[in-house]
């Protein structure tokens, strides 16, 4: 039985190419919160080869760059992840909400609330994989430091 190809997809909305896009570069501190066994393991090693450097896990105490949570719809509440998201970001971070497709899949609405509640607003959505939506969150930029 032969399958369909899968549509032309741009290279910079997928795969590694969204890595590059998503902002993430060298020497940056990644911390992830989520993993689990249904994670993409090609998503997250290109990370890793971007910053040059494995992930934080979720018992890291320093500040991150970035953080890459992985989100499915019964973890709880979305708003309440975000907030601790923004606890441990640099000035200047952002946070890569990683959502499936499928069965456990997030309603955008609910990703809207929670960034808005948060002091986030989406900056793109991309896909780095065919199980998966990542989803760029910062936070508005300022007139000027204080």
């Amino acid at each position: 039985m032969n399958t369909p190809a899968p549509p032309p997809v741009d290279p910079g909305t997928s795969g590694s190419g969204a890595v590059e896009r998503l902002g993430f570069a060298r020497d940056q501190v990644v911390q992830e919160f989520g993993y689990d066994s249904d994670v993409d393991d090609a998503f997250r090693f290109a990370v890793e080869e971007a910053c040059g450097a494995e992930m934080e896990d979720d018992e890291y105490t320093g500040v991150a760059d970035a953080v890459l949570l992985w989100f499915r719809s019964e973890d709880g509440d979305l708003g309440d992840a975000l907030v601790d998201m923004v606890g441990v970001l640099d000035e200047g971070g952002f946070v890569v909400l990683l959502t499936p497709r499928g069965d456990d899949e997030v309603d955008p609405s609910d990703i809207d609330e929670a960034a808005v509640t948060t002091g986030l607003h989406l900056a793109g959505t991309f896909n780095p994989s065919e199980d998966w939506r990542a989803h760029k969150l910062v936070a508005p930029k300022t007139a000027g430091r204080r």
